[in-house]
């Protein structure tokens, strides 16, 4: 191939990256925009391969040249600035455990409704052996498979089964303390919320989540999904117990969503300083990325956090084990959330709210 064809193939990868990496910061909730919030470890890979080959095989001359390189730095520097806090090159925003006296261990796993590889899930919960268990996309057919191996363990139950992806199951060797569903955005989509009290008598909220994604034919936009953590955010932030959100929140940590939703929540990041840990996709390894998440309150630290092995979902289960250390937790504790933080999280809510009224209304009008 001529160079100069060669070249302009180069440029055209290069050109690629860059649209990627723009296209995200444009502040609409179309999915098509949205979708670009979540390969940005392989964005950034892809920029830094456009840039690294552009060197190597050519010189740079020409002022169109300087232009191009300039602009796949800048992409290049904007990608990584995106995913760096969850490298080993970070610091940790959750500190390691100074104690192990007052544990707390979370196994969660989105089982994949039509996944049948039941043996593979009840042998994992066995071997973990987590104090508290949420599993997602569970329909009878699941709860039924789980209580053949892990209701002789867990005492504490509260199911919520759905046929259409989105059933939840919440199981816990501690007590559960007046656990109730909520469908915050959605008739059809659950949230879990119970307080827990934990072996040292203590009292922490949680709240188990599974919001809608961004995608064509299903839910063309992300409002539900920035709604629903919004709301979970502002329930966290009022809360008076110390909190753990988790579930698989259908975004990526490094998104613009999430970022607000650690702001006004206030909620530590486990990953940070440690790694991607990515959980979907288990069946395509160059296209993963983080979707399962938990995020705690400053009066936990961390004992480990691993991603487990492949249970025949489309994602990988996470474990996590936590120690309750309140009279440390002025030393990660985050900031209060600005006004303008707050602002944007009830304008987003107030929008979903109005935009739900007109819905209602225009389909009462019509029948």
């Amino acid at each position: 191939m001529p160079k100069s064809r060669l070249k302009k193939l180069f440029q055209v990868f290069g050109i690629v990256a860059i649209l990627f990496t723009v296209i995200p910061i444009i502040e609409l909730d179309f999915w098509w925009i949205r979708m670009f919030d979540f390969p940005h470890i392989q964005l950034t890979l892809l920029t830094l391969a456009a840039f690294l080959l552009y060197f190597i095989k050519f010189d740079v001359k020409k002022i169109s040249d300087y232009v191009f390189v300039f602009a796949l730095s800048a992409c290049l520097i904007y990608q990584f600035s995106k995913i760096y806090p969850y490298t080993v090159l970070s610091d940790y925003e959750v500190f390691n455990a100074e104690n192990n006296k007052n544990t707390l261990s979370v196994y969660t796993c989105n089982v994949y409704q039509d996944n049948n590889k039941f043996d593979l899930i009840r042998g994992q919960i066995a071997k973990y052996n987590a104090d508290i268990i949420l599993l997602t996309e569970t329909n009878e057919k699941w709860l039924g498979e789980i209580k053949k191996g892990i209701y002789q363990d867990y005492t504490y139950r509260y199911e919520v089964p759905k046929e259409n992806t989105y059933g939840m199951a919440l199981y816990s060797k501690l007590p559960l303390i007046n656990p109730n569903v909520s469908y915050l955005v959605s008739d059809s989509v659950p949230s879990i919320h119970s307080k827990i009290l934990l072996k040292s008598n203590d009292t922490i909220q949680l709240h188990a989540i599974h919001p809608t994604p961004p995608m064509p034919n299903h839910n063309t936009m992300s409002t539900d999904r920035d709604t629903h953590l919004m709301m979970i955010a502002k329930m966290a932030l009022d809360s008076k117990y110390p909190v753990i959100t988790v579930g698989d929140f259908n975004d990526v940590a490094w998104s613009e969503t999430s970022k607000l939703f650690q702001e006004i929540s206030r909620l530590l990041d486990v990953r940070k300083g440690r790694g991607f840990y990515n959980t979907y996709n288990a069946k395509n390894i160059l296209m993963r990325w983080p979707l399962d998440h938990i995020f705690i309150s400053s009066e936990f630290r961390l004992q480990t956090v691993e991603k487990c092995d492949y249970v025949g979902s489309d994602h990988f289960p996470l474990y996590t084990a936590f120690s309750f250390e309140p009279e440390l937790k002025h030393e990660q504790t985050r900031p209060a959330p600005s006004a303008e933080d707050l602002k944007n999280a009830e304008d987003q809510i107030k929008s979903f709210k109005d935009n739900d009224k007109r819905r209602l209304t225009t389909n009462t009008a019509t029948k």
